[in-house]
């Protein structure tokens, strides 16, 4: 498992790099998720098992997610602590949450109607 958080955690800093680096507009963990994506892709061709590098990076990313309520806790703080901004801007974020949260569903929508037709496509042929 050590071997996974730590590959984990160097896709978190080499997305922060690079995002650095050549200052790019795209947030550094985003270029870390890809990072780790092209990690677990070659994972796939490495020696596999318990002690094999994508278990281990599955595991601790699993330890991680069991976690995940514990990340929200500073937030909830923050809001409590400056709820007086909340009322005052209430509407406003009501407004974002509503439309971002149709924004998203509407995308998500679109990507599986594209990738059940391209996978309907290579299917049939």
């Amino acid at each position: 498992m050590l071997l996974g958080l730590f590959v984990l955690l160097a896709c978190q800093l080499g997305g922060d790099i690079v995002a650095g680096a050549f200052a790019l507009p795209v947030p550094g963990p985003v270029i870390g998720i890809v990072l780790l994506l092209v990690v677990m892709l070659i994972a796939r061709y490495l020696p596999k098992g318990e002690r094999g590098a994508g278990r281990q990076i599955k595991t601790a990313a699993d330890n991680l997610l069991g976690w995940l309520g514990l990340f929200f806790v500073p937030a909830g703080v923050g809001i409590s602590q400056h709820f007086d901004l909340v009322v005052a801007n209430g509407l406003a974020l009501a407004a974002v949450l509503v439309l971002s949260s149709v924004a998203t569903l509407t995308v998500t929508v679109w990507v599986f109607i594209l990738a059940r037709r391209l996978t309907e496509e290579r299917g049939n042929a």
